[in-house]
């Protein structure tokens, strides 16, 4: 039986301090207790908080030392480790998901939607592609906090050959305690709609302005119940099991995707 275990990380940050936070992480996750896992999750923007400052907190790509640290935290792990960075490239800035293996390879995928509440779509440019990553048999589609607001950009789009393109969803985030729950019932949605697992990491603490974040970080299975999910604004290390044979169990059971409607995004976004 195909597993994916899935460790989230729901932690407090220190703003603006990369350094700082790295290290907070390390000891946070230590060797998890003995426990083995295939993904550890973190949350968005773990090395520097919310940031709107990317002229000052973004760091190059290729010579990020908060993305060296993700890829050697993979290879001493064994396991995957994500969460999103403040990233420039070619002069563009961006909130970029990164999926650092084992191997040392990485996948990225930059945040679509920015939250305009916040300035972010003034000071990070909007990614065009969806990307999916691949994982103990596992088709994961990646997606980044306000993302989790825009279902199109998220929902499953059947195909003539492959009825599902992806096995679960990773949403990261900095999502603000006035809105959990939003953010709790979301989660739930894209699950129960995309007939997938969701994977949910939020924060905790406080930020430099003063916003209380409440966590919710929520491990959710297809039929959009929780497997993870811990009181509210305590920081945490919990790993679960998701098994790829119960999912399709559940689908064929269950095959509400025969019924769903076709479509395309427009203007090529996602192709």
């Amino acid at each position: 039986m195909s597993e994916l275990r899935t460790t989230l990380v729901q932690c407090d940050l220190r703003w603006e301090d990369p350094v700082a936070n790295c290290r907070m992480l390390e000891e946070t996750l230590g060797d998890l207790g003995g426990e083995q896992t295939d993904l550890i999750v973190l949350p968005e923007m773990f090395a520097t908080g919310f940031t709107m400052n990317s002229r000052e907190m973004a760091e190059p790509m290729e010579e990020s030392a908060t993305v060296a640290w993700l890829r050697e935290q993979a290879w001493q792990r064994g396991c995957v480790v994500t969460g999103s960075v403040a990233i420039v490239e070619n002069g563009d800035y961006f909130n970029r998901l990164v999926w650092a293996r084992p191997d040392g390879s990485c996948a990225t995928y930059d945040k679509r939607h920015l939250f305009r509440m916040a300035g972010e779509h003034e000071r990070y440019a909007m990614g065009h592609e969806r990307v999916i990553v691949e994982l103990k048999g596992f088709r994961i589609l990646l997606s980044v906090c306000y993302d989790l607001r825009f279902p199109v950009w998220l929902r499953q789009q059947p195909g003539p050959d492959e009825h599902f393109e992806y096995d679960a969803l990773l949403c990261v985030a900095n999502w603000p305690a006035p809105r959990r729950h939003p953010w709790r019932v979301l989660l739930q949605a894209r699950a129960i709609e995309n007939l997938c697992p969701v994977i949910g990491v939020n924060r905790v603490g406080e930020d430099a302005k003063g916003l209380p974040y409440a966590g919710d970080s929520m491990l959710i299975d297809a039929k959009g119940e929780a497997l993870i999910d811990e009181p509210k604004g305590e920081a945490f290390v919990k790993t679960a099991s998701l098994s790829l044979d119960e999912l399709r169990a559940f689908r064929d059971k269950f095959p509400a995707w025969r019924d769903a409607d076709h479509f395309s995004l427009a203007d090529g976004v996602g192709s």
